[in-house]
């Protein structure tokens, strides 16, 4: 290996360092090379000074300590030399931030220079003060950079600009300091002051609704400079694939979207630019691309025209055609957020987006199946259901559960029969049934206990897939019910809806043995077989001494509650044999609506502006009379919430006789609720959202969310979406706003009123949605229970 002197040149030592062949011998070069560094500048060698640091930089670039170096730095800065001076600011960006100590000891120098005649020193010190500024050194130096935005000099105007950017989010209270300068520099023709000024207004903007509503008045103003560049001939300067200056036409797009949000004035105003840029920009270069699409989500955030949003949704369905799957992916993304508010404009681009879902790339297919989810109709239904099914038989493992539950829901919500509607499922069922949601198999049940005319075409149909496949559990559960409840219309061979199948007792029998004694049946799909063998029993003639048999075998069985099962219906053909009959008849019809329904959860393709019902299951307690049960009763359905009776009259002894437990809760009665305290139930991020109860009526329940930020960036687009029992009645307020201040500096409140008439278990499921840092972020939070009002 080379051995190298103090005084070796910055490429010799990038030389050897690379020439270096294990990471033993280049950490070796460096710690040689660190050492002369260091005795160097104890020397004070004023000489070598900037080459050493240049040398302890590329060492920081290589992940090397290299701290010992920022009071050379300081040094250097205030050095009168300008290599000198260069090499100080650069060494201040990497090895200092505002934490350091040493960062204090440069804001006397970058002020001085700052005041230099050079404009590359002034360059330097506003490129060092964006950088690594602190707010200390940002108040300090803000009139002097505020100074500097007037200056005559469009290169140090253009630096200035970027400075006043970080001092803003550093301090943002400076921000009106710099707000008369920013709206002068819009009048400037150099395209980099313009991207500056742009900047800078944005981040005013966002910062401060008062600057907000003074810089609405600039709107005019930057159409003109939006409609210059849109229209302006070929410009080599300026010229990106035929697109003259991109990144300002989109910082202008961008600021645009903020002046004219919930505002009709500034809408109007760029109504007519916004179709200019839409018509005339060109698609094929990812720079046009980029253009379009700042344009489209102006559009689509502003006030715009009808036909505007037409015009932007179309944009949108030409980026599903490119063969960029990172331009399709964005389309499908923006489509998705305005598929509510412009369905039948996105519906016209239906085949492109089901087209999407053959991609392979996975996340393109995940954004093409929530949208394709999202535009389910009544119409539609058979047509989109035909290739969602296609799909699902294809899809990628972590795309099925979403792609199962999305079906389930569209096909319960627009079947245009029930026999579609048990085909549908079924077919799910048979292609991935071992991916569904628990909920599927009750749910199919009370499905087709409702379809009493299709019965035995069920019980067929069903008997068909469970002799093809028993892998598929949710479809064997739901199966082996069927043949349990119907099996007598099986074995009469009777189907007028699909062709008859002759199948004996011994058939049906065989095929539920094979369930019970299969290694695949998980404990609850062997319960379920069970069950049906002694339903069975008062359905045939033939076979029941096989069936006591097989029911007699699991008496011993080693899980619990098979083991169970068989001891009581054991016990029904020996002590209870004249009681079977009537204890195994057929279920009667489950009512949809009854409280105790299970319903889906959230899923993939859910439509944003509608509720969706969680599930709840909940049994009916009985009413005792006997004192003694009452009171017991005060311990039961610990999950039910407890409520207040209302006060009863004490002139009224006889009530104690036949409520105790009532009268135990008015020792309490007559006291009026007040709001249980504030409960934080999310925080993450910064984000974080308290939950208060406030009960106005008996049935009736108030419950505010209020969102707070603590973090250093504003959130924008907040929503709520809130799920509850099917049988709650829930009415959303519209909220205070979508838009969270940084630093607790303000918060968003959403009220929503509840409707409990049958007094159940009140839980919720909640959706959090809202973008930080131009990234959108989504949660799911699940409440078990609210907090209950107190009593004052």
């Amino acid at each position: 290996m080379t051995d190298m002197s103090p005084s070796v040149r910055l490429q010799e030592m990038i030389r050897v360092i690379r020439s270096a062949r294990t990471q033993g011998e280049e950490r070796g070069v460096i710690q040689r090379e660190c050492a002369a560094i260091r005795a160097q500048f104890r020397q004070g060698d004023n000489g070598s000074r900037s080459h050493n640091l240049a040398k302890l930089l590329y060492v920081h670039m290589l992940g090397y300590p290299a701290h010992f170096g920022q009071m050379e730095c300081v040094r250097l800065i205030a050095s009168p030399r300008y290599n000198e001076k260069r090499i100080g600011y650069l060494g201040a960006m990497m090895l200092l931030d505002e934490k350091q100590d040493a960062s204090l000891l440069i804001t006397n120098s970058i002020k001085n220079d700052l005041s230099h005649s050079s404009q590359y020193v002034q360059s330097l010190a506003l490129c060092t003060l964006a950088c690594m500024g602190s707010a200390e050194m940002c108040r300090d130096l803000a009139p002097e950079i505020e100074r500097l935005l007037r200056a005559s000099n469009s290169y140090i105007k253009k630096k200035a600009a970027l400075c006043a950017v970080h001092i803003v989010r550093k301090v943002p209270e400076l921000g009106e300091l710099f707000t008369p300068s920013a709206r002068s520099l819009l009048s400037e023709k150099n395209h980099g002051v313009l991207h500056g000024a742009v900047v800078l207004i944005t981040e005013l903007c966002e910062r401060n609704l008062d600057t907000l509503d003074q810089c609405r008045k600039a709107v005019p103003e930057l159409v003109q400079i939006m409609k210059g560049l849109v229209m302006s001939g070929y410009s080599p300067e300026h010229n990106v694939a035929g697109i003259s200056d991109p990144f300002l036409q989109v910082r202008i797009l961008r600021l645009l979207r903020i002046l004219g949000r919930n505002n009709d004035t500034a809408s109007d105003a760029m109504n007519d630019l916004l179709a200019q840029v839409a018509t005339n920009t060109d698609s094929s270069k990812t720079a046009g691309s980029a253009v379009l699409y700042e344009t489209v989500l102006t559009i689509m955030d502003i006030k715009s025209e009808s036909g505007l949003r037409v015009l932007a949704v179309n944009i949108l369905g030409r980026f599903l055609l490119n063969n960029d799957r990172n331009i399709r992916y964005v389309s499908m993304t923006s489509l998705q957020k305005i598929v509510q508010t412009d369905h039948n404009a996105v519906q016209r681009h239906r085949g492109t987006i089901v087209d999407c879902l053959k991609d392979q790339d996975a996340s393109v297919q995940r954004r093409a199946l929530e949208l394709s989810l999202a535009l389910v109709s009544a119409v539609n239904i058979r047509s989109l259901m035909k290739e969602l099914l296609l799909f699902l038989s294809s899809c990628p493992l972590e795309l099925r559960a979403n792609t199962t539950s999305g079906i389930f829901l569209a096909a319960d919500r627009y079947a245009p029969s029930q026999r579609w509607h048990i085909d549908t499922i079924l077919h799910v069922l048979t292609t991935a049934g071992g991916d569904v949601r628990d909920e599927t198999v009750p749910n199919l049940i009370q499905l087709i206990t409702t379809a009493s005319d299709l019965h035995s075409y069920t019980v067929h149909k069903l008997y068909r897939a469970l002799v093809a496949d028993i892998q598929q559990q949710s479809l064997v559960q739901v199966a082996c019910w069927c043949i349990g409840e119907y099996g007598d219309l099986l074995m009469k061979g009777e189907c007028e809806e699909t062709e008859p199948v002759q199948v004996t007792e011994d058939d049906v029998l065989d095929a539920l043995e094979t369930v019970l004694q299969s290694h695949m049946s998980s404990p609850a799909t062997r319960a379920f077989a069970l069950t049906a063998t002694m339903k069975l029993s008062t359905r045939i003639t033939n076979n029941v001494d096989r069936i006591r048999s097989i029911v007699s075998i699991y008496g011993s069985c080693i899980d619990v509650e098979l083991q169970q099962r068989a001891v009581e219906y054991n016990a029904l053909f020996k002590k209870y044999d004249h009681m079977r009959a009537a204890v195994l008849e057929r279920m009667p019809v489950i009512d949809k609506n009854s409280p105790g329904h299970i319903n889906g959860d959230f899923t993939a393709g859910v439509k944003e502006s509608e509720l969706v019902k969680v599930k709840q299951v909940e049994a009916d307690r009985p009413q005792e009379t006997n004192q003694a049960c009452d009171l017991l009763g005060l311990l039961g359905d610990s999950d039910q919430p407890w409520q207040p009776s209302p006060a009863q009259p004490t002139t009224a002894p006889s009530s104690a006789s036949t409520n105790m437990g009532g009268d135990l809760l008015d020792l309490l009665g007559g006291l009026d609720p007040i709001p249980a305290p504030a409960v934080t139930v999310y925080e993450k991020n910064g984000l974080s959202i308290k939950l208060q109860c406030d009960k106005k009526m008996d049935t009736g329940v108030t419950v505010t969310f209020t969102a707070s930020n603590s973090s250093d960036n504003d959130i924008s687009s907040f929503t709520l979406q809130v799920a509850v029992p099917k049988s709650v009645q829930l009415q959303m307020k519209a909220p205070s706003g979508d838009v969270i201040p940084a630093q607790g500096a303000g918060h968003v409140i959403q009220t929503v009123l509840l409707n409990n008439p049958n007094k159940v278990n009140l839980k919720m499921r909640v959706r959090v949605q809202y973008s930080k840092q131009g990234s959108v972020c989504q949660d799911m939070l699940q409440i078990d229970s609210l907090p209950t009002p107190a009593l004052q």
